[in-house]
């Protein structure tokens, strides 16, 4: 774990995981041997707060859900300076939250890794970019065994049959799909909006209404020169920015050895992420000028004086780095808020409906609304479709919250509102937008989202090479 060091700006401090050691003691060792961030009482004062993890494993951390990072470090008695060395760096790169707002759970999850598996902290990249390297070779996978994958192909309606059972999914081009079994990787936002009638009164799905996603800002910046850097994803420990790296150095694609291209993690970007601006609803160039001058702080020799960006304005001479080009990549609802409380209403993938199955990092499973959690979300799916298909008994519905249970009987349940926009950012992805298209969607989405995020904009409308600098 490599983290820019605040009080040093242009150096860098790392966690190192020594290599044959088992876990936990390699944790210990890291967190030991590293003497630039905690003084050694403070690193004993952790000890109470990690040790019941050890010992009482799953269980202990799901019963810190309750607890907000700060509380929990104020329960066990932390210094403050283990949330600002630490706890913030990790809070908003596991789930683009401050501490102040975001479950122990999640950081707990996380430490509970580093201390049961030896491989449990690796960071690793693409050597390219996802459609080619990832969702291609899926693809190839899929149709090699004589299956099929549409893109652009949104679908309209669940459509149910008397039993409740799905009969169809009706899409938008007219078409009915049928399957013997259905399986959503929705993100929770649309799924709320999908939704049949039906299954309105179902205490399974009204438990969903206890979720949401949180914005977060993706950023792409390419440099005229190079940049300090490792070969390694970087905590910022900015009050902006999340986690960041030099993909020129990281990435084979990118692979440059005169000029950087960072990527970056733009968060906090709203209130209910503990920032105090929407930055969801600022302009691509406000949110630019922002993040160069968290950079200028970052990289103060590096970093020039550059009259396009006003925060630059204080960089003195030796900086030379000029921003060449940059892409913004908004996705106004991203993985859900892991605000206190929120991890028992995540849903079983076994749903109350015979022939459907969730997946996604959302569903209840161990790990976080992460890529890791995806995956083990739909794992945990088909191992749900396999048990029903040779008639096996299956793990069972997660039990829902009584009060969701008594408050299921007296909805009064709607048609599903669906889903409106055919950007990417309407199904829950992330979009580079125009001025332009901000502007003009603003009002449709405020309509999507109930007035909820009436500055998120539903649909992409330019690519990132046309908002180059």
């Amino acid at each position: 774990m490599t983290f820019a060091m605040q009080e040093r700006p242009g150096e860098f401090t790392s966690f190192e995981f020594a290599e044959g050691v088992p876990a936990p003691f390699n944790m210990a060792l890291a967190i030991l041997s590293n003497t630039e961030m905690l003084t050694l009482e403070e690193k004993v004062k952790m000890v109470p707060g990690l040790l019941p993890m050890l010992l009482e494993g799953q269980s202990f951390i799901d019963a810190q859900d309750e607890l907000s990072v700060l509380q929990f470090m104020r329960k066990y008695g932390m210094p403050e300076r283990i949330n600002e060395e630490i706890f913030i760096a990790m809070g908003k790169a596991l789930d683009f939250i401050d501490p102040d707002k975001l479950s122990m759970t999640v950081v707990l999850t996380a430490m509970n890794r580093f201390l049961n598996e030896d491989n449990g902290l690796q960071m690793a990249f693409l050597d390219g970019n996802q459609p080619d390297r990832l969702c291609a070779p899926m693809q190839a996978h899929i149709e090699a065994r004589g299956g099929e994958v549409r893109t652009c192909a949104p679908v309209q309606e669940i459509q149910t049959a008397e039993d409740g059972s799905v009969s169809g999914l009706l899409m938008r081009d007219g078409s009915v799909i049928t399957a013997d079994v259905y399986v959503s990787a929705m993100p929770v936002d649309i799924f709320k909006r999908m939704t049949p009638k039906r299954w309105a009164n179902m205490p399974y799905f009204r438990q969903f209404d206890e979720l949401e996603g949180i914005p977060v800002i993706n950023l792409h910046m390419w440099f005229d020169r190079k940049l300090k850097a490792v070969d390694h994803l970087c905590f910022s420990r900015s009050p902006l920015l999340s986690v960041y790296a030099d993909m020129s150095v990281t990435c084979k694609e990118y692979y440059d050895t005169e000029k950087s291209m960072l990527e970056l993690v733009f968060a906090p970007c709203s209130p209910l992420a503990g920032g105090n601006v929407n930055w969801i609803a600022k302009s691509d160039e406000e949110i630019i000028d922002a993040t160069m001058g968290e950079l200028a702080r970052l990289f103060p020799t590096e970093i020039a004086n550059d009259e396009r960006w006003p925060s630059t304005q204080q960089q003195g001479p030796s900086g030379q780095a000029k921003l060449r080009k940059y892409a913004v990549v908004k996705t106004p609802r991203s993985v859900y808020a892991a605000i206190p409380g929120r991890n028992k209403y995540r849903p079983s993938q076994e749903t109350p409906i015979p022939n459907l199955v969730l997946a996604g990092d959302w569903t209840s499973q161990k790990f976080l609304g992460s890529m890791e959690g995806a995956i083990l979300g739909g794992k945990l799916a088909a191992e749900v479709i396999v048990d029903r298909s040779i008639g096996q008994k299956t793990k069972g519905l997660k039990e829902v919250q009584p009060h969701v249970v008594s408050a299921a009987a007296s909805f009064e349940a709607n048609e599903p509102r669906g889903v409106k926009g055919e950007g990417a950012i309407a199904f829950g992805a992330g979009a580079v937008l125009s001025k332009d298209g901000m502007n003009l969607l603003r009002e449709q989405d405020a309509e999507q989202f109930d007035g909820e995020t009436p500055d998120a904009p539903p649909a992409a409308t330019a690519e990132p090479e046309a908002v180059a600098a």
